[in-house]
């Protein structure tokens, strides 16, 4: 068997021939991260976000949503009335419903109702981060998409709990409402940011190539 390089040394002292070994680069030097290629990777991740939204957006409210008027007599679902409902809409909404439409209901919230408002959200904030460069204005429009994300998921809950009690309650019928109008205004407020924000990268991005010349 050969003997390792330790084992020569003890055995034949200096006179030991030790063959030369060498560590290879950890780091390939032809690999090279530029600002440009980093850009382009978050710009990447930002459309498939974007592309992704609209998809889920037309699949909640324009195709699931809009199907569940079925099972209602033509009632729509909370989620859809962007100026809220009374205990009264509600109730009849009930009676409109069996269980087994509101399970459905129930579900939709728990599917598509939870994966459109965070993947919006986190699509917003990379829509925004990546070009807004400004860090003031970034926290500023930063806070639509979040709150946005937060008044869905609370309406999803509000709504469930209103369609579940036999007597809906005034107080959180009125509270389910006001969070679904909030729900709404702060997606229009988002949908306005990613305008401004895209705007703004622009901008940034002809000033700077008005300012080198070898561009």
């Amino acid at each position: 068997m050969a003997k390792t390089p330790a084992q020569r040394i003890k055995k034949h002292g200096a006179k030991a021939a030790v063959p030369e070994h060498s560590l290879p680069p950890v780091i390939n030097p032809t690999t090279q991260r530029t600002p440009q290629k980093a850009q382009s990777n978050s710009r990447l991740i930002v459309i498939a976000g974007v592309v992704a939204s609209v998809f889920l957006f037309w699949y909640l409210h324009l195709l699931t949503l809009n199907q569940m008027t079925q099972l209602s007599g033509g009632l729509a679902m909370p989620d859809s009335l962007i100026g809220g409902f009374s205990t009264d809409y509600i109730a009849q909404l009930r009676n409109a419903m069996d269980d087994a439409a509101r399970g459905q209901l129930n579900y939709v919230h728990k599917t598509a109702g939870t994966l459109f408002p965070l993947i919006f959200g986190f699509s917003w904030l990379l829509l925004i981060g990546t070009n807004v460069a400004r860090k003031s204005w970034r926290w500023a429009m930063w806070a639509a998409p979040l709150l946005f994300a937060v008044a869905h998921l609370w309406s999803n809950v509000a709504i469930d709990s209103v369609m579940a009690s036999e007597t809906p309650d005034a107080g959180s019928v009125a509270i389910a409402s006001a969070v679904t109008v909030a729900s709404w205004v702060l997606f229009l407020l988002s949908l306005l940011c990613g305008l401004v924000a895209v705007f703004l990268g622009r901008k940034d991005a002809t000033a700077r190539k008005d300012a080198d010349p070898t561009s």
